[in-house]
């Protein structure tokens, strides 16, 4: 919601933190965050321009070229993102309160990833940052070759608002352990908790220009990927904004890193035990009120125990707890804004107009007249080829698919443009795993899901390109240098260590 609004309130963010400090905006639109669960107002953040991205560029380009931290060495930066992290770490708990607010994801979930994730990263990659080997020699055939692993430069980061902290930091962290400058987008449906890394940044002495937060819509976000001073982009959003990022990095011959949609399946084997296959399913398929890219929204049900999975899918929808996000016992919270809310109603609407059946929810629940709550929804009957089966909804809808044989639910999986995550629910985790594997995905859990900071994560087909988490994760913020050299030459620790 945009407005002119000159009240203000403790939450409003009316400048940008650009170069180390805060900077006053270029336009005067601005952004009111409405609470999810009441739509009541909750604060205003300014929105950006073309040039307040360019200020923001022209800040990370100075501290990258010739600022302190193009010099830095593993340490000194494990240094001052280990001081980061502790400050995030004081204002976890408000922070993880405000999101919820601003998005509608319950509070018990949002402590997880919005207070202890953001910490944990700059942690782990400060711990990794000083075991990256930055610089090695190699014999040669005309003598030696250094090879240098080298920050790619300014990155332009630009990251959704369904678990805002945890996607940030996914970028953010493995970029500084890289050596990198970053420019962070925000979404506006999250733009006041983004200013938290701001304030966090700031306390730990971060140095100019290596983080600079400027909020703004599809205007802002595009000329972030166009500007010239940025080396690379990292996004995470829809796969159609994800096309138009890509076509413009390819024309600039810029390096992207695209973590996109899914519409995973979630594989019900013939042997599977229902009762683990439901406890997993608030996790799996329903978390943070289905507004999740992971989750395995289509459930492919073997035959002969179709009606059975199908009644024990619909019972536990219909027996989650809708309410304020903030409430201990709420499972589902509200959508995020009114428009995603219409867009769920939407797809919702599609199914009740195709031959599938429903089986639980279906619209708006009662007694709920504030905020952008909806029921959750089951549709069984589905064909994959249903719109609600092929499209991702982005909320609380799940459809049920039959299937003949292991075969066919692996032929089925992988009839999507996606291919982002998935489960497959077995007594056998051997055969689980044998099934697994043939799923063409880039991530896939066996009896349940959850992501392993450890390990690289992302997507193949439409849900992306690169990898986000793991050691991995790092090597998407560097570029590889060869230099030449004589067969007697001996490095210094400080070159190794650069």
């Amino acid at each position: 919601m945009i407005t002119g609004s000159t009240s203000t309130t403790e939450l409003d963010r009316p400048r940008f933190f650009i170069d180390g400090r805060w900077a006053n905006p270029v336009g005067t639109e601005v952004y009111t965050s409405l609470e999810a669960a009441t739509g009541e107002p909750l604060g205003r953040a300014a929105l950006g321009s073309p040039a307040d991205i360019d200020a923001a560029v022209t800040a990370a380009r100075r501290a990258l070229d010739s600022g302190p931290w193009g010099r830095s060495t593993p340490s000194e930066r494990a240094a001052v993102m280990r001081r980061f992290a502790a400050a995030l770490a004081k204002r976890a708990n408000a922070t993880s309160r405000l999101v919820s607010q601003e998005n509608g994801m319950p509070l018990w979930l949002s402590t997880s990833f919005n207070g202890a994730a953001p910490v944990g990263a700059l942690e782990r990659y400060a711990d990794w940052a000083e075991t990256v080997l930055f610089e090695e020699t190699r014999a040669s055939a005309s003598g030696a070759t250094i090879v240098r692993r080298e920050p790619v430069g300014v990155v332009g980061a630009i990251t959704p608002w369904n678990y805002p902290q945890a996607l940030a930091m996914n970028k953010i962290a493995p970029a500084l352990a890289a050596g990198c400058t970053v420019v962070l987008k925000p979404a506006e449906i999250t733009a006041l908790d983004a200013y938290v890394l701001a304030d966090a940044a700031d306390e730990a002495g971060m140095p100019a220009g290596v983080i600079n937060i400027v909020v703004g819509g599809r205007e802002t976000g595009a000329a972030l990927v166009a500007h010239p001073g940025v080396d690379t982009i990292a996004f995470t959003g829809s796969t159609a904004a994800g096309r138009l990022i890509a076509a413009e990095c390819g024309r600039q011959i810029k390096k992207v890193t695209l973590e996109l949609g899914g519409k995973s399946a979630g594989i019900v084997l013939d042997d599977a035990d229902l009762d683990v296959f439901v406890g997993g399913l608030l996790a799996v398929s329903l978390r943070n009120n289905g507004q999740t890219c992971t989750a395995s929204s289509r459930i492919l049900a073997p035959r002969s125990r179709y009606d059975e999975v199908v009644d024990a899918v619909t019972t536990f929808a219909a027996e989650m707890r809708i309410g304020n996000p903030l409430d201990a016992d709420t499972t589902c919270g509200p959508m995020a804004s009114s428009g995603q809310l219409e867009r769920v109603l939407g797809y919702i609407d599609l199914g009740l107009r195709s031959d599938a059946r429903l089986t639980t929810g279906g619209g708006r629940p009662a007694g709920f007249d504030r905020g952008w709550f909806v029921e959750p929804t089951v549709f069984a009957d589905v064909s994959n080829h249903d719109t609600i089966a092929r499209e991702e909804i982005f909320g609380p809808v799940l459809v049920v698919i039959p299937y003949d044989g292991d075969d066919d639910a692996i032929a089925i999986a992988n009839d999507s443009s996606y291919g982002l995550a998935g489960t497959v629910w077995t007594t056998d985790e051997q055969r689980g795993i044998d099934v697994a594997r043939r799923v063409r995905t880039g991530t896939i859990g066996v009896n349940y899901y959850a992501n392993d900071a450890g390990s690289p994560f992302g997507g193949i087909k439409a849900s992306g390109l690169g990898r986000e988490s793991g050691r991995e994760a790092i090597d998407e913020y560097l570029e590889f240098k060869s230099i030449y050299v004589s067969s007697d030459y001996e490095p210094d620790q400080e070159g190794k260590a650069r």
